[in-house]
C-alpha cells in the first residue's frame, strides 16, 4: 500500500495571480533542482486549459540508494487543467522513470479561499510507492519524509516568484516578508547577482568566440 501525505498552504495572493505565477516558478533560489521545462502539449476543451509538461530535475539519492538507481537527473511528467469558470487549478506530477524502486504521484489543488478573500488555498495530496521486494517499506518512509522536506522548498520558492510578480499584493500577511525579510532579500540579490554572472559569461564566451572567429578570418585574408 502507498504511503499517503496530505498538505495545505495559503498563499496570499488572488487566485489569478497564483494562476498566473504557476507558469513562472522557475527558476527561483529555493528551486534550484529544476533543471529544464518543455511544454508537450496544450490544447482548449469545454472552457478549460489543459498543458502536459515534462520537468527535469536533480535527482540526489543517500549513499545506501546508489545500489537500486544512481541516475543525476530524473523525468517528470506535469499535467494540469486550469478551469477559469469553477476558479480551480488541478495539478498532477508523477516520475516516469525508476518507478519500481519509488513512484511519487502528487495532486495539487487551487482554490480561493471561502473565509479569507483575496487569498488562494492550495491542498497538495501525494502517493509515495515502492515496488522493491524486502526494501519498500523502507523507500517509501524515506520518499515521504524527502517530500515533505521539499513541500517547504516548494511553497517558498513560489512566493518568491509570486512577491516578484506582484509587490504590493498582501506582503504584510506573508511570513517570508515579516520576521524573514532580511533573509529573503539577501536570497533575491545573491540569486539575481548569480544570474547575472552567468549571463555575463554567456555574453564574454559569445564574444570571444566572435573574436577568434575575426581573428581566423583576417589570417586567411593575410
Amino acid at each position: 500500500m502507498a504511503k499517503y501525505y496530505e498538505t495545505t498552504t495559503v498563499f496570499n495572493f488572488k487566485w489569478d495571480q497564483v494562476a498566473q505565477g504557476f507558469w513562472h516558478r522557475y527558476p527561483n533560489p529555493h528551486s534550484q533542482h529544476v533543471l529544464t521545462e518543455d511544454t508537450l502539449e496544450r490544447h482548449i476543451h469545454d472552457g478549460k486549459l489543459f498543458s502536459k509538461r515534462l520537468l527535469s530535475k536533480t535527482n540526489h539519492v543517500p549513499k545506501w540508494g546508489e545500489r537500486f538507481y544512481n541516475a543525476k537527473s530524473v523525468k517528470i511528467v506535469e499535467e494540469s487543467i486550469f478551469d477559469p469558470n469553477e476558479r480551480i487549478f488541478t495539478t498532477y506530477t508523477r516520475n516516469i522513470a525508476f518507478t519500481k524502486v519509488m513512484s511519487v504521484v502528487e495532486k495539487v489543488v487551487y482554490r480561493c479561499s471561502d473565509s479569507e478573500p483575496g487569498r488562494t488555498i492550495a491542498t497538495r495530496s501525494a502517493w509515495i510507492d515502492s515496488q522493491m521486494f524486502g526494501f519498500s517499506r523502507a523507500i517509501k518512509t524515506f520518499g515521504c519524509e524527502r517530500f515533505k522536506k521539499n513541500c517547504m522548498k516548494m511553497v517558498n520558492g513560489f512566493n518568491f516568484v509570486l512577491h516578484s510578480m506582484f509587490p504590493t499584493s498582501t506582503a504584510e500577511f506573508n511570513p517570508i516578508i515579516g520576521s524573514n525579510a532580511q533573509h529573503h532579500s539577501h536570497v533575491a540579490k545573491a540569486f539575481t547577482l548569480k544570474e547575472v554572472a552567468k549571463k555575463g559569461s554567456e555574453q564574454v564566451k559569445v564574444k570571444a568566440e566572435n573574436a577568434i572567429g575575426i581573428n581566423s578570418n583576417q589570417q586567411l585574408l593575410n
